[in-house]
C-alpha cells in the first residue's frame, strides 16, 4: 500500500520520491511516513545516492498530515496512536533537518502543516505560480508544529508570529520573499529541471544550486500581499500576548478601513484561543532553540494536545471543519481571556502519564542546522 502512495524512481545518482495520493491532496498516513523515514536513512548511507528529489502528484505537494485519522484515533480513546504517528513525522523533519545530502523539494500547489516539515527543512525548496503555502493548525485547535517553531521564528520580523496566528496563505512569490523558499521556478519547467538534475552529475550543493539558478525567475509580489504590509505585522505581532496583538490591530482599523487586517483580525477570532496562545509561546521560545529542542518541545505540546485533559479544541475544531464542516467550533475556553498562563504552562511540561517518555533522537552523523532562512 506505501509503495502505491510514495512512487520511486531511480535516475542515475538521483532519486525521485513522489507523494501520490492526489485525491486526498498527497496527506501523510502513517505508512507514508514511515517509507519516507525509511528511505531518507538508507540513502543517506548509500555511496550512489547523490540527491534526493520530493515533490508531490497532482494539485498538491502535500496538504499536511492524515490529521482526520490521528482525530478518529483519539475519538476511539487511542490517543497514543495518534501520538506515535506524530513521533514518527516529527522523527522524519528531524532527518531532513540534519540531513547529509541535498534535498530538492518541488513545492507545486498546495504545502500546508506536515507538508511544509517534509520540505522547509531541505536544502532547495521550489516554489512555482501555483503554490499555496500556510500553518492553519489554529483553525483546528492545534498548534504549528512540525519544526514550525524553528522556522517560523527566523522569518523576517514578526512574520512568522503572523503566519502562525492567522493562518494566512502564501503564494510563492511570498514564499521566496520570505525565505521560506529558495528558488522560484515556473511550473511548466519543474519537468526540465529534474531531468537536467538528475542529468547532471552534480552532487554538492554549490552545484545544484547553479543549475536550479538557470530555471529560476523573479517573481512579482502582488500589490494585496501581506509581505508589502510588514510594518504593520512587526507594530502588531510583536507585541507580548495574543490579547495585545489583537488589540493592536484594532487600533489600525480603529479610524480608516483596512480590508487585510480586518481579515486577520477575523482570522484569529475564528482560531481557538488555546490554540493561539501556545502557538505563540512556541514561536517565541523557538527563536533561542535548535531545530532538536523545538521538535522535542513541541511533541510535548502534541502529546498533551492528543490527549485532550487539558482541552479538547483539536478533537472540536476537526468536527467543524473537517467532518461535519459547519464552521463553526465550540471552543473551550472560548475567549482569549479565559485560558490562563497556568493552563499554557501546561503543555510546555512534560507529560505524566504510565509509561510515556518524550521523543528521543539519535545522534546523528552530520549535526546540522536546517537551511538558514534567507533574508535574516
Amino acid at each position: 500500500m506505501a509503495s502505491q502512495m510514495m512512487l520511486v524512481e531511480e535516475k542515475s545518482d538521483v532519486r525521485i520520491l513522489t507523494l501520490n495520493r492526489p485525491k486526498q491532496l498527497n496527506a501523510l498516513t502513517s505508512p507514508m511516513i514511515s517509507r519516507l523515514l525509511e528511505l531518507f536513512l538508507s540513502y543517506e548511507e548509500d555511496p550512489n545516492v547523490k540527491l534526493i528529489i520530493l515533490k508531490g502528484q497532482g494539485r498538491a505537494f502535500c496538504a499536511g498530515g492524515d490529521v482526520i485519522a490521528c482525530v478518529n484515533d483519539i475519538r476511539r480513546g487511542c490517543w497514543r496512536l495518534a501520538a506515535d504517528f506524530m513521533y514518527k513525522e516529527y522523527a522524519l523533519d528531524y532527518v531532513m533537518a540534519t540531513y547529509g545530502k541535498p534535498q530538492v523539494s518541488i513545492m507545486d500547489g498546495i504545502v500546508m502543516g506536515g507538508g511544509a516539515g517534509i520540505s522547509v527543512h531541505g536544502r532547495f525548496r521550489i516554489a512555482t505560480e501555483n503554490t499555496v503555502f500556510a500553518m492553519p493548525e489554529a483553525a483546528l485547535g492545534h498548534f504549528a508544529d512540525v519544526g514550525a517553531s524553528y522556522f517560523l521564528s527566523r522569518l523576517p520580523g514578526f512574520f512568522g508570529e503572523y503566519l502562525g496566528l492567522a493562518g494566512a496563505r502564501l503564494d510563492g512569490a511570498e514564499m521566496l520573499a520570505s525565505g521560506l523558499g529558495t528558488h522560484f521556478v515556473p511550473s511548466m519547467r519543474s519537468k526540465e529541471l529534474i531531468e537536467d538534475l538528475c542529468g547532471s552529475g552534480a552532487s554538492d550543493a554549490a552545484s545544484i544550486s547553479k543549475i536550479i539558478d538557470t530555471y529560476t525567475q523573479q517573481p512579482h509580489l502582488k500589490e494585496s500581499s501581506a509581505y508589502h504590509r510588514m510594518d504593520v505585522i512587526d507594530k502588531c505581532f510583536s507585541k507580548n500576548t495574543v490579547e495585545e496583538i489583537i488589540f493592536a490591530l484594532e487600533r489600525e482599523i480603529a479610524h480608516k478601513t483596512d480590508d487585510w487586517v480586518s481579515k486577520t483580525i477575523s482570522s484569529m477570532k475564528k482560531a481557538s484561543p488555546t490554540s493561539l496562545k501556545i502557538t505563540l509561546r512556541s514561536i517565541r521560545e523557538g527563536r533561542a532553540l535548535g531545530i532538536g529542542q523545538c521538535l522535542i518541545r513541541e511533541f510535548r505540546i502534541t502529546s498533551h494536545v492528543f490527549k485532550g485533559d487539558i482541552s479538547k479544541d483539536l478533537v472540536e475544531g476537526c468536527r467543524a471543519i473537517l467532518t461535519d464542516k459547519d464552521n463553526s467550533p465550540k471552543w473551550k475556553p472560548s475567549r482569549l481571556e479565559d485560558v490562563r498562563e497556568a493552563m499554557v504552562d501546561q503543555y510546555f511540561e512534560r507529560l505524566e502519564d504510565d509509561g510515556w517518555q518524550d521523543i528521543e533522537f539519535p545522534t546523528r552523523p552530520y549535526n546540522l542546522h536546517p537551511p538558514k532562512i534567507s533574508n535574516l
